[in-house]
């Protein structure tokens, strides 16, 4: 990329870059994030995705797997990849047979 992209006001520090519409902004913190309809039908999805692959756990603990996984990405800055580590770290769980509070924990 010629450096002349890299600098300007749309891809400072301070400014998130334009093609993450999810990013946060720099005076928004952790704690004033609230889902998005897109992140709250990617939690549904990876719910039946994971009900649907882990028949024999309960369908509660499947729920509360995912959401933990979500939620332990809720201060991420750039949201695009969240559904897909968040599944990633669901069946990492799953698999192992862990309790929803180790996905908060990190693995």
């Amino acid at each position: 990329m010629a450096p002349a992209t890299l600098k300007g006001p749309d891809r400072t520090e301070t400014a998130p870059a334009l093609e993450d519409p999810g990013a946060r902004t720099p005076h928004e913190s952790p704690d004033d994030w609230s889902p998005t309809p897109e992140d709250l039908a990617a939690v549904k999805t990876t719910v039946a995705r994971m009900r649907a692959a882990y028949p024999s756990v309960d369908a509660s603990t499947v729920e509360a797997t995912v959401e933990a996984a979500y939620d332990s990405f809720r201060q991420a800055k750039v949201r695009r990849y969240v559904p897909i580590l968040a599944e990633r770290r669901s069946r990492k769980v799953l698999t192992a047979g862990s309790t929803p509070d180790q996905v908060r924990d990190g693995p």
